[in-house]
């Protein structure tokens, strides 16, 4: 969606407009792998046959609560924001929302999120939910983030619970199948922001934020970015050796993996940050792509 939304050119037609300002408040892109993965649990957990409206409201509500906290996300950054060429232009940013709005926005999602997932799935993925909320609204931007250099690593907890809460709308429980599919997106997230980080280390030196780069260095995260690289093709496989997914999996995960590990060696092995950026979106194609498989894994052997 946001590659489309670029490449017509309309954040830069619509730059100016109100929509297109609180729409990038919610941060599309991050939206978009919401999607993928939340949709993922929902239709693993239901042999590719979810309830209707537990499905549309339930990936509705998840994906409304996690936009409302990414727009408390933009409130709180956006003296860091200011400071950095990537996200100098965000709304909050330039004043063309100001905070008092983005906040009574923010609450609006929240409690139309909330009322999809109470009505139309089940308290349990409302309340796992809003604690994801509320540890990444909160928890992660307004404290984690400033205190540790391990903060990517702490807060992708946030970013890994969609697949969950997905198989929770669906089946109301906590499968520990589907916390594999977490435990994936965990192991991702570092060697995934690492990379970008490692191209942005000057930027995010001068906003004052103890990234890995910035805190233990460049080398130091390369290394981390290979370790954490393998650690996530072992955690890709795990859903094999439990029998959730199949062969089509298995060879698919490694493929994909080995891809990713080849271009995490190269930049581990290369002076300065030229595979810094290839190695960033090739990761966004890997976890795409990967739980596209996981789909096409289930549905074959339905």
């Amino acid at each position: 969606y946001l590659l489309i939304y670029r490449h017509l050119g309309l954040d830069e037609m619509n730059k100016d407009s109100t929509f297109s300002n609180y729409l990038e408040l919610t941060k599309p892109g991050v939206q978009a792998l919401l999607f993928v993965s939340c949709i993922s649990g929902m239709l693993i957990a239901s042999n590719f046959n979810p309830p209707l409206l537990t499905f549309f409201f339930g990936l509705t509500g998840v994906s409304l609560l996690a936009a409302s906290a990414a727009v408390v996300n933009h409130i709180y950054d956006a003296s860091i924001d200011s400071k950095m060429s990537r996200t100098s232009n965000r709304p909050i940013v330039t004043g063309s929302i100001n905070k008092k709005s983005a906040t009574i926005f923010a609450i609006g999602l929240y409690l139309i999120g909330s009322f999809f997932l109470l009505a139309f799935t089940n308290t349990l993925t409302w309340l796992m939910t809003t604690i994801t909320f509320v540890f990444y609204a909160f928890i992660y931007t307004m404290y984690l983030k400033q205190l540790t250099s391990q903060n990517i690593v702490i807060g992708g907890v946030a970013g890994s619970m969609p697949p969950l809460l997905g198989w929770t709308a669906i089946t109301n429980n906590l499968d520990p199948n589907a916390w594999l599919l977490v435990l994936i997106i965990l192991v991702w997230t570092p060697p995934h922001f690492w990379a970008l980080a490692i191209k942005r280390v000057e930027e995010y030196k001068e906003a004052e934020v103890p990234m890995l780069p910035v805190h233990k260095g460049v080398p130091f995260t390369k290394l981390h970015i290979l370790l954490y690289t393998l650690l996530l093709i072992v955690a890709s496989l795990l859903p094999f050796t439990t029998g959730l997914f199949g062969i089509t999996y298995l060879v698919s995960a490694l493929l994909l993996g080995f891809i990713f590990l080849y271009l995490s060696l190269r930049l581990y092995m290369e002076e300065g940050d030229t595979f810094a950026m290839p190695t960033f979106f090739y990761s966004l194609w890997y976890l795409a792509a990967l739980f596209g498989f996981m789909l096409i894994d289930v549905f074959f052997q339905l």
